[in-house]
């Protein structure tokens, strides 16, 4: 049950949104800056991020099983929670797989990369602002939203451009569908930050 007010409870569960939103862009960044440079090291560097995400959100969810007391309701923080985990993870598993399957980053990968980092961004001033300036963080979660259709934009016109050279299709068969399951990857990654604002979207609806 949601309630208004300023305890410390409450405040501790909008920190710690706050602080997964935060790691989740750190992940995303993370991802962008070695898409040039995936190597062992690299991907266990990323693990190290994704076990600092698990363990934010297992306080989270310990918190919210101690108490019915929270800022907004609880499902809310959970689903928020968990599609901010899936945002993270997503981004692990696109090194994984780039790495595995050998795919090199170009100009689509690097542009929904890009827009997947704004959109996580956007969630974070989102939360940042949600309780005491609501109409501000839905302005952010529109941005969201906008930056959504972008990149399913950029992911048509990608698998577009990949598929259309029928000489190429069938010589490098292989490299071009192991491409096309990044740009899945990643645009499945963008649909977990659309679920992160939609329900961020109903919370507010819920206090106004």
């Amino acid at each position: 049950m949601a309630l208004f007010g300023t305890s410390t409870k409450e405040d501790s569960f909008i920190r710690q949104l706050k602080l997964q939103a935060e790691k989740t862009v750190n992940c995303i960044e993370f991802l962008e800056k070695n898409l040039d440079s995936i190597t062992d090291a690299t991907i266990k560097e990323k693990k190290k991020l994704i076990d600092e995400v698990i363990e934010i959100r297992m306080v989270l969810m310990d918190d919210l099983h101690n108490t019915f007391i929270t800022p907004i309701d609880r499902e809310d923080i959970y689903n928020i929670s968990i599609s901010l985990f899936e945002m993270a993870y997503f981004s692990l598993t696109t090194l994984e797989e780039m790495f595995l399957f050998e795919v090199k980053s170009d100009e689509f990968i690097k542009a929904m990369i890009e827009k997947v980092k704004m959109e996580a961004t956007e969630i974070y001033k989102a939360i940042e602002k949600i309780m005491r300036n609501p109409r501000v963080a839905y302005d952010h979660l529109i941005k969201v939203t906008k930056m959504e259709t972008r990149i399913d934009r950029v992911y048509r016109d990608a698998v577009k451009i990949l598929l259309r050279d029928k000489e190429k299709l069938a010589s490098d068969l292989q490299r071009i569908l192991h491409t096309r399951e990044i740009y899945r990857h990643i645009s499945n990654m963008s649909d977990h930050a659309r679920v992160a604002a939609n329900v961020l979207g109903m919370a507010l609806i819920k206090l106004s």
